[in-house]
């Protein structure tokens, strides 16, 4: 194994061990931390997590404006609002963003910083949430001020979308039963939060989102066919998708013997470790030969040897269940990416051919007095069966979509609908094909009926039309209809989703295939991470003093009255 897919497979079993928490975070510090301004509206769906902070004392809005809690590149002040702006943010960003399974990690009736994000290193969230904001703050000013330098203004459309915004605001502050949108800010934000301080810091995160999204664009329009040829040739493999099979066998499996202490926990000596691990890998090599090169010679010998050792006298009825229906597991289709790092060295290999089939070692590596210790977990036993290299034209599709009417809500905001509004809407949808075909028959008529009939608002104007639809990007039955392998050119049919009904047209193939679109995907997030980078490594951001951005928070904390500052009328909204 080199050492590259060393440094991977140990971060892979680092992510396997690491609790859901971590998880959440770990994929949270990997994205692009930059939140926008605009982003107040999601912050009205969650105003329960931040609200009351506007009558929370002693600290005073004063104190917070002319307190500095960073300092960006040694010049520029962050005052506790300023910052503040960036940490609520951060944090509701957060909260929708897992809101799902949130609770397992975060109890939303305690403060934060009285709760661990890492007990090990003793980092508690608001620690968390700070450094998050921190980032955010970081990457922003990186960005506003090389838009700045760039001469990089905002388009007409955002700076529509900047004055749509605001005064947007100033109607869901009333709403909400606050006389100014200062009032309504400082419910959300806390002291010293203001509409002139909060349009400020909406001014440098959306130019600087307006120039991430205008240079990423530049980078994507200067990529070419040799940018792409040259970018894959070292890693061909990467944009293939792999059809095997695997079986996994746990060395734990195979653990005999064994000490129980007084509250029921095993222990194994060294010896009986080494003798599951000799027995789990003759095991897989048992597996692993020629004889068995087809999945249903694999599983025929993977029963056997199942069926064998649920009749040992130690089996208990669980191990006989599951060696009644032990069968490798089938991955079709399967994108590089996302095969175990385990197979991938393997799997990879140029000469690999169907029916090759080997047992190969799973181990993880943890860190004992400061050394690398490999520990052997068990065995995959993998058939491989066929490599996909997805060098085939991505589809342009038009479609006229029909909705349902009517429908139930529940309380959850899921709405169902009756066979009779089903029924309803097949047959409007019926009769639009129909008329199509009792006309010119074309794609320009199809287009022209498109942007009559269909409720998409996403595709009406543009007569339906969707173009380089990749895989998995639409809806299964869309999709499959989309990839149908005996679609051509003018093919018509009516679709079901959830959405509706579909009536389709295909255009035809679109000159893009899926590997290119891939590869440029790959190479576009490259560029974009490298230019971000620099501009990041050439900003630094130094925390001050932090007291005064609310640390001690509860992110569940219920409804504010902050009636003290709702009817401040020094914004002028």
């Amino acid at each position: 194994m080199s050492a590259s897919s060393k440094k991977k497979l140990r971060k892979e079993q680092a992510a396997a061990n690491m609790t859901e928490k971590q998880l959440a975070a770990k994929k949270e510090e990997k994205q692009l931390k930059i939140y926008t301004a605009s982003f107040w509206i999601v912050l009205v769906l969650c105003v329960c997590l931040v609200a009351g902070m506007a009558l929370k004392g002693p600290v005073i809005g004063m104190t917070r404006m002319i307190t500095t809690a960073a300092v960006v590149n040694d010049t520029m002040k962050l005052s506790a609002v300023e910052l503040n702006y960036f940490y609520i943010d951060a944090i509701n960003n957060y909260c929708n963003q897992y809101s799902s399974y949130l609770s397992y990690f975060l109890d939303t009736s305690k403060p934060i910083n009285e709760q661990f994000y890492d007990e090990t290193n003793k980092i508690t969230w608001d620690q968390e949430f700070l450094d998050m904001a921190l980032e955010s703050a970081k990457n922003n000013y990186a960005l506003y001020n090389a838009a700045k330098a760039a001469g990089h203004t905002l388009t007409e459309e955002e700076k529509k979308s900047s004055e749509d915004l605001f005064k947007q605001l100033k109607t869901a502050a009333k709403s909400y039963g606050y006389a100014t949108s200062g009032g309504y800010l400082k419910a959300l934000y806390g002291n010293g939060a203001s509409l002139s301080s909060y349009k400020a810091y909406y001014e440098i995160t959306s130019l600087a989102s307006s120039y991430y999204a205008a240079y990423t664009k530049q980078l994507e329009e200067a990529i070419d066919n040799d940018a792409l040829r040259e970018f894959e040739a070292d890693k061909m493999y990467e944009f293939n998708s792999y059809t095997y099979a695997s079986h996994y066998m746990t060395v734990d499996s195979f653990k005999e013997g064994g000490t129980k202490d007084d509250k029921g926990n095993m222990t194994y000596s060294d010896e009986e470790i080494k003798a599951a691990e000799a027995a789990v890998k003759a095991a897989a090599e048992a597996l692993a030969v020629p004889e068995n090169n087809t999945l249903e010679a694999l599983n025929a010998a993977i029963a056997a040897a199942s069926k064998t050792s649920a009749t040992t006298a130690t089996a208990d009825e669980a191990t006989k269940d599951q060696a009644a229906k032990n069968t490798a597991t089938e991955n079709k289709d399967v994108k590089y990416s996302s095969v175990n790092t385990a197979v991938q060295e393997w799997i990879r290999d140029d000469a690999r051919k169907p029916g090759d089939i080997a047992a190969l070692p799973y181990t993880t590596t943890s860190t004992v007095d400061d050394k690398e210790v490999e520990t052997l977990k068990g065995y995959y036993v993998v058939l491989f069966q066929d490599v996909n290299d997805n060098n085939f034209a991505l589809k342009d599709v038009r479609h006229i979509l029909v909705s349902y009417e009517g429908g139930t809500t529940d309380e959850n905001g899921s709405t169902t609908y009756s066979d009779e509004q089903k029924n309803a809407a097949k047959e409007k949808a019926e009769a639009i094909l129909k008329d199509w075909e009792a006309g010119a028959k074309t794609e320009e008529s199809f287009a022209d009926l498109a942007k009559e009939k269909t409720t998409d608002s996403g595709s009406k104007e543009n007569g339906g039309l969707y173009e380089a639809i990749y895989p998995g990007q639409m809806v299964t039955a869309f999709n499959d209809w989309c990839f149908d392998d005996a679609r051509k050119v003018g093919d018509t049919g009516i679709v079901q989703t959830d959405y509706g009904y579909h009536v389709m047209y295909f255009s035809g193939d679109n000159e893009t295939s899926y590997r290119d679109y891939m590869v440029k995907n790959a190479l576009l997030e490259k560029n974009t991470t490298d230019w971000q980078e620099a501009l990041n490594e050439a900003t630094t951001i130094e925390a001050k003093n932090t007291n005064h951005i609310d640390r001690d928070m509860i992110l569940g904390s219920g409804s504010s009255s902050a009636t003290e500052d709702s009817h401040e009328g020094h914004d002028h909204d």
